[in-house]
């Protein structure tokens, strides 16, 4: 699944999923007791009520909060915890962010780089990313 980070839109990832795994009309109306109109309708909004994004996850058996997770990864999370030189801790013990790049983020990444949307050193300043990070998911995909 090809998902632009940047610009999440629920709708899309979700009909997407539904192709993929196949999952009929029918079963999903009846899942949310409603009629074809309304599923329609969700593939088209931007955003979606937690308790709805919850029972999309069930259904298709996919995690649609690691998106949003995935997009906070990439343009808050990492380049705040990258600039914070101070060792965060919890009471006596030092707390390691250990594989953070989840399998969505580094394709994502590795995309952008071999499809020549961005170089490794643009990749490196916009989501703070170390160079040998980088050119070992090259390496691996």
């Amino acid at each position: 699944m090809d998902i632009d980070f940047k610009n999440i839109h629920i709708g899309n990832c979700i009909r997407e999923q539904v192709v993929q795994k196949k999952v009929s009309m029918e079963r999903m109306c009846n899942f949310f007791k409603t009629g074809e109109e309304e599923i329609i309708k969700m593939y088209e909004k931007k955003s979606m009520d937690t308790d709805f994004l919850l029972k999309w996850s069930k259904l298709i058996e996919y995690d649609f909060f690691r998106v949003y997770v995935n997009h906070l990864l990439l343009y808050d999370g990492i380049s705040n915890t990258k600039n914070n030189k101070n060792i965060k801790q919890a009471g006596d013990k030092i707390i390691f962010r250990k594989n953070i790049y989840t399998r969505e983020i580094k394709e994502f990444l590795v995309g952008l780089v071999t499809t020549n949307q961005k170089t490794v050193p643009q990749i490196m300043k916009e989501y703070n990313i170390p160079r040998t990070t980088i050119y070992k998911w090259l390496r691996k995909h």
